[in-house]
């Protein structure tokens, strides 16, 4: 497709591959594997001399079409579908790193994220330190020898921190190492990262892509080389943590609407945190487009919009929080975001349980503090659906 035509014409028409049925919604192609012509044909894809399907763990035509959709709305030169946002990180990590090699990674990480650096890779003699997501220098003071990679999520979960991606990718690119981002909060609609620096942009396909709760799916993206051959692709293509056809099929609709969605759920969640900041019990709100946000500035610069992730802490710790929590009718109690459905979770007890309380006190997660992905619904039934338990 061209370079030209906006993010929601290339999400609607990228990755289409008409069978002979010449069907206009992309078909479905639930195979585990593929016929080839002659033995001679067997041996040339295998070998990687001919190009084409062979079998479903690497190769899918549904999966292939999620997979350029993704690349052309982030400006990649490729993308490697995943079965979750965690098998993405996974098969990041692993492709490109070996033993002895060292991560530097932001504080401010998904709960899942921090447990994989800290006791899954680390079993792999691959060591990481663990640096704040807003201080540039202190990326540069933990780099080693055997610094291979910079890992971060802008906005952070769940305090919305922004990290200065163009700074970050300077030092980098200066000492050689490789920075992933993170973009599930942002989406492409909102962030691009590879045009702000970045080498590789990591997706919970799950969240906003989808939209709707649906499926599992997950993402790497960056230059065919250092996917393709840096090692990503073959762990892939051995491993198998592979994105079902039917899951890619899912997600590969769930794009076409990502545009119209993300502006909806940025513009609700302003709204909400908006009025947040003006409830009595809540003591402090966490969102990018607020003019309170440490990074608000940094924010408008690498930002379209705020996204649509609001984080606030309420007065009386666990207790209160639990309350807010309780007393909701309409907002579902759930870990996940990016919904059409309004969410809403006490990341201290949940997606950051499994962390130590040390590692939560530095990321700023206390007790009081709850996380709302804001939905698609009416923003006074959401405020209504909260006023109840801040009461």
């Amino acid at each position: 497709m061209s370079d030209h035509l906006q993010p929601e014409t290339l999400a609607l028409h990228t990755g289409v591959h008409r069978s002979q049925f010449n069907e206009h919604s992309e078909a479905m192609y639930l195979t585990s594997s593929f016929v080839f012509e002659s033995a001679a044909q067997a041996a040339a894809r295998f070998s990687g001399n001919e190009p084409g399907n062979i079998y479903s763990r690497f190769t899918n035509p549904t999966v292939t079409a999620f997979e350029e959709r993704l690349a052309a709305l982030e400006g990649a030169e490729a993308c490697i579908a995943t079965s979750s946002g965690m098998s993405a990180i996974l098969a990041c990590t692993m492709g490109l790193l070996s033993a002895g090699d060292h991560i530097v990674a932001s504080r401010s990480l998904f709960g899942a994220t921090v447990n994989l650096f800290n006791n899954i890779l680390k079993r792999f003699n691959i060591d990481t330190t663990f640096v704040s997501a807003t201080d540039v220098q202190s990326w540069q003071a933990a780099i080693q020898p055997n610094t291979k990679l910079f890992f971060l999520e802008t906005p952070s979960n769940p305090l919305t921190e922004i990290s200065d991606i163009t700074e970050l990718s300077k030092i980098a690119k200066k000492a050689g190492i490789w920075l992933a981002v993170d973009n599930c909060f942002c989406t492409p609609i909102l962030q691009k990262p590879l045009e702000l620096g970045a080498d590789i942009v990591i997706h919970s396909a799950t969240k906003y892509l989808d939209g709707q709760g649906r499926v599992l799916g997950g993402a790497v993206l960056g230059k065919r080389e250092l996917l393709m051959d840096g090692g990503i692709y073959g762990f892939l293509r051995t491993a198998g943590p592979t994105l079902s056809a039917f899951n890619a099929w899912v997600i590969l609709k769930g794009l076409e609407t990502l545009k119209l969605r993300i502006e909806a759920h940025s513009s609700n969640a302003l709204q909400m945190a908006q009025w947040l900041e003006a409830q009595p019990n809540v003591t402090r709100v966490f969102y990018p487009s607020l003019a309170s946000h440490p990074q608000h500035a940094l924010a408008q610069c690498q930002q379209k919009s705020g996204g649509g992730i609001v984080t606030f802490e309420v007065k009386g710790g666990k207790e209160a929080a639990w309350r807010v929590i309780d007393s909701t009718r309409l907002i579902s109690i759930t870990a996940n975001l990016g919904d059409a459905k309004s969410t809403l979770t006490h990341p201290a007890t949940t997606t950051h349980a499994r962390i130590s309380q040390e590692a939560r006190d530095a990321a700023g997660i206390t007790d009081g503090l709850l996380r709302i992905a804001v939905g698609l619904e009416a923003v006074q039934d959401l405020q209504a659906d909260l006023h109840r338990g801040l009461t």
